[in-house]
């Protein structure tokens, strides 16, 4: 079996493959100061309840985007798997011409979803993962990861409308009925959702102009913790993907095995 694991600033997601397919998935909290013996037994409990050998694992693959846990996880990986694992970064085959100014600036989290929504949907692609920060990210129609946008999460902005005002109580991030709200908690709520609905529309259309295509030449894809409730609102999103990322790690590792 193949582990996939993609760090997260919030959110460590990972899964275990055989062959191409996703026999499980889990998301735990990304902890920045844990040892990697705690998260050796961590993920031998976690695969113990779900009936799995850990010794049936024979190759690991790392994304993170967390700089304190780059040595952390592969150091889980060698000690209780016994694998030296692929991490992405520099020196990793992709598959894919990066064309940003300095290739290594982009985060290995980007990349990934790149190389699994161009696998999965072809290009010109537009990629939208609602992380903690929210990224955008364009790929051509020959597989050339042109750049991106990159914007605070839904969630950083709730926090910060909390913390810096007075008076603004912490509010569950959902969708309300209504546009025009009636009471405080609906009106964050409305501000949040439909104000990112807004946004991330608007950046979408201004990508597809500059790549010079269309809405209906440009496979729109989404994925991240907050797509469905966003996403599914956008009027160009075309797919919800919440597996893209750890696809994305499977495809990269058979490039390089």
């Amino acid at each position: 079996m193949l582990l996939v694991i993609d760090v997260g600033n919030t959110n460590i997601v990972f899964g275990v493959y055989d062959d191409k397919e996703l026999l499980y998935d889990w998301r735990i909290a990304t902890e920045r100061d844990r040892t990697s013996d705690e998260y050796g037994l961590l993920f031998e409990q976690i695969f113990r309840y779900h009936g799995i050998n850990p010794k049936e694992v024979k190759d690991v693959i790392i994304s993170s985007v967390v700089p304190p846990l780059m040595h952390t996880l592969p150091a889980m990986s060698i000690k209780y798997f016994g694998i030296d694992p692929i991490v992405v970064g520099p020196g990793v085959k992709t598959g894919m011409n990066i064309k940003y100014d300095n290739p290594r600036e982009v985060g290995a989290d980007r990349i990934v979803n790149a190389v699994a929504a161009y696998e999965k949907y072809g290009g010109p692609l537009i990629i939208v993962d609602f992380g903690t920060a929210i990224t955008f990210c364009a790929v051509s129609k020959e597989g050339d990861y042109l750049g991106g946008a990159i914007t605070p999460g839904i969630k950083i902005s709730s926090e910060a409308l909390f913390m810096r005002t007075a008076k603004l109580p912490k509010v569950e991030i959902a969708k309300p009925d209504k546009v025009i709200a009636k009471n405080t908690t609906n009106s964050i709520q409305s501000g949040l959702v439909f104000g990112y609905i807004g946004m991330v529309d608007y950046i979408i259309e201004k990508m597809i102009k500059e790549m010079g295509e269309n809405e209906n030449t440009v496979n729109i894809i989404a994925t991240g913790g907050f797509s469905n409730l966003i996403a599914s609102e956008s009027r160009y999103v075309k797919n919800i993907d919440k597996m893209l990322t750890l696809e994305g790690l499977r495809i990269i590792f058979e490039r390089n095995k």
